[in-house]
């Protein structure tokens, strides 16, 4: 039906839209999706919402394609760029993962119609209490290979050396200067100056590949059948969601996201486990991560540096700025890794002493600041 018709369009739950224009804007375009994919307007709920700008929403479906619901993301154009989300996909369903199929993509308006990938994200099937789930973080490197075979230069952005600075800023512009309210001197800004030279440094020191940036629990689904399941899910049965920030850059960066997750964290010895066998399969299959794990997995820790002091300044400005405050309570975390890994290397150290001084962390006589 065109939108010219005088024949209103169906309307949708209004407590969904705080914009009365927006609200129209989206009904007027579901009118004319709903014959093509049998769409209930009356049906359109809220699925979930991110970090982001971004959010989605369920809505039934009786269409002959076997999908009993369907989502469409709602992502203001002068908010969200929804482009890279397109080609993202399309990257990933070449390489043979699980990803949503865009079947309608209003551009102008911000308005995605997508195939439903569940309701179960790996994170939510994981029990935290009980011991870790090594088949799934197995099936979880499975696809992370997937992923990481099918790269290619020149296609994503780089992930270079001004864009990894740029993240690290985030963490004394946000986190320690308006979260913690710290105002850094001229020795203190040095010193993280020289950490941050040395982190990236390390960071770019490996080889590049295609890298999702998120690839944690939280942005793995698990199929319907499988979500009780305790058993393996079988590798490739992944889905895999929030790609769209996918760039060229280090090896090290998504299973260093995966095995140090920002919401969720395990015993170091397991978090090492998965690390050696994703290494040792894709050694096997040719990808460029050294013949020495040691050295590896050094650099992945200092890959989850830079990634753990970035996501504290994100998390700090989603609360500070945008008003999503439950993204700060699991800065600890991030704050526990970033200890963990300075402590075990020499030339992170005065970093160390600095997070624990502005952490309010007794620091040791000898590495007072002014004697170091």
């Amino acid at each position: 039906m065109s939108p010219q018709s005088d024949t209103p369009p169906p309307a949708t739950p209004t407590a969904l839209w705080a914009n009365p224009l927006r609200q129209a804007l989206f009904e007027t375009w579901l009118m004319g999706l709903q014959a093509a994919h049998q769409l209930d307007p009356q049906s359109v709920r809220l699925a979930s919402a991110d970090a982001s700008f971004r959010r989605y929403l369920r809505v039934d479906s009786s269409a002959a394609t076997g999908h009993t619901t369907l989502v469409i993301m709602d992502a203001p154009p002068d908010l969200e760029n929804c482009k890279p989300f397109v080609q993202v996909s399309q990257l990933m369903a070449q390489a043979g993962l699980k990803v949503p199929e865009v079947l309608a993509w209003d551009e102008a308006n911000g308005f995605m119609l997508l195939t439903d990938m569940g309701n179960h994200t790996m994170m939510q099937v994981i029990d935290p209490k009980a011991p870790p789930p090594l088949n799934r973080y197995l099936d979880a490197v499975d696809a992370l290979l997937q992923w990481q075979l099918a790269s290619r230069e020149g296609v994503l952005p780089v992930y270079d050396q001004p864009t990894l600075m740029r993240e690290l800023e985030l963490f004394p512009q946000w986190y320690v200067g308006a979260h913690r309210q710290f105002q850094l001197d001229a020795t203190q800004r040095k010193i993280l100056d020289d950490a941050f030279a040395k982190i990236v440094t390390s960071n770019l020191a490996w080889p590049s590949v295609y890298v999702h940036r998120d690839f944690m629990p939280r942005n793995l689904m698990v199929p319907a059948e499988d979500a009780r399941a305790a058993a393996s899910m079988g590798a490739g049965r992944l889905g895999v969601l929030d790609f769209q920030d996918a760039v060229y850059g280090p090896i090290t960066y998504d299973i260093a996201s995966l095995m140090r997750d920002a919401f969720l964290s395990w015993d170091e010895n397991f978090c090492l486990d998965v690390t050696i066998r994703y290494w040792q399969k894709a050694r096997k299959a040719g990808l460029p991560v050294g013949d020495d794990f040691g050295e590896f997995y050094k650099a992945v820790e200092w890959m989850g540096l830079q990634r753990h002091l970035r996501i504290a300044g994100v998390f700090a400005r989603l609360t500070l700025r945008d008003g999503k405050p439950q993204y700060l309570a699991d800065t600890p975390r991030f704050i526990d890794y970033i200890r963990a890994t300075c402590s075990r290397y020499m030339e992170l150290k005065p970093l160390l002493r600095l997070v624990e001084r502005i952490e309010g962390i007794p620091v040791p006589s000898a590495y007072a600041f002014g004697r170091m």
